[in-house]
């Protein structure tokens, strides 16, 4: 039996995570990056957040693979499978069966969260190639040498729509790397998860649970801070928030400060007013039309999506 490879390619620079995140802190609108939300307790908090009632998103996009997957034939099968921000490699390896693919190649910030979840598929697939990657792709995309042959088929998969994380123009310039990753082959493409809009209610309650796991996971990031930046946060001096901002078109989760309150860290300090927030992530929800025209713009030819039956949530093929 064949076993992974990993290529941790990525390594955090102490330095400048503390830069920026005081940068963020001290803005006059502060704000700080969503992947912050993802240390080891964020991420368990939201894996739990899939499960709730509320938030529908990972549910929707596994039912329009499991009823439209045989209609995906765009997809090719026999091709190299990049999966983007893999995790724990669940949705790639539910749809190997569907897409067979020759290669997988598993991304994620680091090899470590991929060790566990690849030895396991390596031992249900035996002959299958795979190669695990410690990269950061957030401020795009680059595959490194020799992870798969850029003269035959390559299927990109950034499932769970993560897209969403991205503000239009980031979108394309992010997409536009993923364009060039795909490689030329007439087959190449990128797989893709798309939110839609839908009902402001709707989409605030998938954001603002009623057993408060996702205020948790936010308020979380607090924590996370103080670790990074040695800032003095209390949890208890902050609220989550999340409101819906149609002429943006985009879930907005913010810190709210429950009273006037002051942050410390070394050298520095700021007063948080009574009110004042801090905004952490913006999710951003898309009309079919509108994706399919960012694909577009980001260089890529023939597009298809696919949606559950009520069009809440959308799967798109985009070929090169």
């Amino acid at each position: 039996m064949k076993s992974p490879l990993f290529l941790q390619l990525h390594h955090d620079n102490q330095e400048a995570i503390h830069l920026e995140l005081l940068a963020g802190l001290q803005a006059t609108n502060a704000h700080t990056s969503p992947k912050y939300l993802y240390d080891a307790l964020g991420s368990r908090l939201f894996e739990a957040i899939t499960e709730l009632p509320e938030y529908d998103l990972t549910r929707l996009e596994a039912s329009v693979f499991a009823e439209q997957a045989g209609q995906m034939r765009q997809v090719p099968a026999g091709a190299a499978w990049i999966d983007l921000g893999a995790g724990n490699c669940k949705k790639s390896a539910s749809l190997f069966g569907r897409f067979k693919p020759r290669k997988y190649v598993a991304i994620d910030i680091s090899v470590d969260f991929l060790h566990e979840s690849m030895a396991a598929l390596q031992l249900k697939h035996p002959a299958l190639d795979m190669v695990g990657v410690g990269i950061d792709f957030s401020e795009g995309l680059r595959l490194p040498d020799g992870v798969s042959d850029p003269a035959e088929p390559r299927v990109l998969f950034y499932p769970g729509s993560s897209i969403g994380n991205f503000s239009p123009p980031e979108a394309e310039r992010f997409l536009r790397s993923v364009r060039t990753a795909c490689g030329d082959h007439p087959s190449s493409g990128l797989l893709i998860g798309v939110d839609l809009v839908k009902d402001a209610r709707q989409l605030e309650d998938a954001y603002d649970d009623a057993l408060g796991v996702t205020a948790a996971f936010n308020l979380n990031l607090l924590r996370h801070i103080n670790q990074l930046a040695g800032t003095d946060f209390n949890v208890r001096d902050w609220r989550h928030l999340a409101v819906f901002n149609a002429a943006l078109s985009r879930v907005e989760m913010h810190l709210e400060a429950r009273a006037t309150t002051v942050v410390r860290w070394q050298g520095g300090e700021r007063v948080f007013r009574s009110g004042e927030r801090i905004h952490t992530e913006s999710s951003y929800k898309w009309t079919l039309s509108d994706f399919e025209a960012l694909l577009r713009g980001a260089g890529f030819g023939v597009c298809q999506a696919w949606t559950d039956s009520n069009q809440r949530f959308a799967v798109y093929w985009a070929g090169v």
